[in-house]
């Protein structure tokens, strides 16, 4: 029996660097960016900082780390903060905002997928209680929102939340990790789906294709103690300019994402004539309610289809590895069994 190829949906994490990549990685001018400044590591922040139209930016090993650092940065212990339920720094970071940042967690439920109103902000928020009531600081927002299936907050939501927050008192972090994606699919710059948040996270290892990296993005200040506060996190390092050029040469690609969109609508669109229960996408995540979550996954890894589970969902995630042809081949192995 011949052995189907894989066709990888599992997270648009999977990517591998291309030529142009390798190449830019293997010729990368480098220095020890912790003794120092690595010069390549720095044109990468300073670029990260004016896409996001902040001041200045700093190189993360992971977006787990960007969000730490940036919660670790805000939150005195015992600090209560707010973000959306399903969000990644509640869910899928083994609970480092309580544990290392000393952050109490609160999720707002959602009002639309992925996304709360900002009365709830206000309303969670709360007046100033006794001494001995939670203090809330602390505003997380996430776009895209991957639980909820890679949803977009337009700039008019967004610039509402951070009102709200600031009405109450809150700073904002904004973990956009897929920020790239919300941005191509509004066909706005991602500095505006930034304004007024006090700090934000990017990931550069995912659509965009780079191995390695995330970026998080303040103020001067704030990078400063972020660089001692990644340090202490084991985040520093050295010829980090190896990766940076790598990040570099995504950058140039985020205009490629809407294929990843658009595939994932032609897949959304598959399986809905196949008898699945799809959310549609607005960007490149698609979820599918199944009967049974289990038995769905195995089943398709048999037909060499790689997906994952996503708040009790299948998650396929459209990526730059993954073609328009690869996804005709995935629903034609599906369509084998299903008919």
């Amino acid at each position: 029996m011949t052995q189907l190829a894989p066709l990888d949906f599992r997270s648009d994490t999977v990517t591998r660097p291309d030529e142009a990549m390798r190449l830019a990685m293997s010729t990368a001018v480098v220095a020890d960016d912790v003794l120092e400044h690595d010069p390549t590591m720095l044109a990468l922040e300073e670029r990260v900082a004016d896409l996001l139209g902040v001041e200045a930016a700093l190189w993360v090993p992971s977006g787990s780390m960007g969000n730490l650092i940036a919660l670790t940065v805000h939150l005195r212990p015992g600090d209560r903060f707010l973000a959306a339920r399903g969000a990644h720094v509640l869910d899928n970071e083994l609970g480092t905002a309580a544990w290392i940042a000393g952050g109490m967690p609160h999720p707002l439920e959602w009002d639309a997928p992925g996304r709360f109103t900002p009365d709830a902000v206000r309303a969670a928020a709360g007046a100033d209680g006794p001494y001995y009531s939670l203090r809330t600081t602390l505003l997380c927002l996430e776009n895209t929102h991957n639980a909820a299936g890679g949803t977009v907050t337009p700039p008019d939501e967004h610039a509402l939340l951070v009102s709200a927050a600031r009405e109450t008192g809150l700073k904002v972090h904004l973990d956009g990790a897929r920020l790239w994606n919300a941005a191509v699919a509004l066909g706005v710059p991602p500095a505006a789906l930034t304004v007024g948040v006090d700090t934000v996270q990017v990931c550069l290892s995912k659509g965009l294709g780079a191995p390695v990296g995330s970026v998080v993005a303040g103020t001067s200040a704030f990078v400063a103690e972020a660089r001692r506060v990644r340090k202490m996190l084991g985040g520093g390092v050295r010829q980090g300019g190896v990766l940076a050029a790598a990040c570099l040469v995504g950058l140039d690609r985020i205009d490629d994402l809407a294929t990843d969109h658009a595939n994932a609508r032609e897949l959304a669109r598959g399986l809905t004539e196949l008898g699945w229960q799809v959310v549609e996408p607005e960007t490149n995540i698609v979820l599918a309610g199944v009967p049974d979550l289990e038995i769905t996954l195995t089943g398709l890894r048999h037909l060499g289809v790689f997906a994952g589970p996503m708040a009790g969902k299948v998650r396929f995630v459209l990526h730059r590895d993954v073609t328009a042809a690869d996804v005709a081949e995935a629903l034609r192995r599906i369509g084998s069994v299903s008919s």
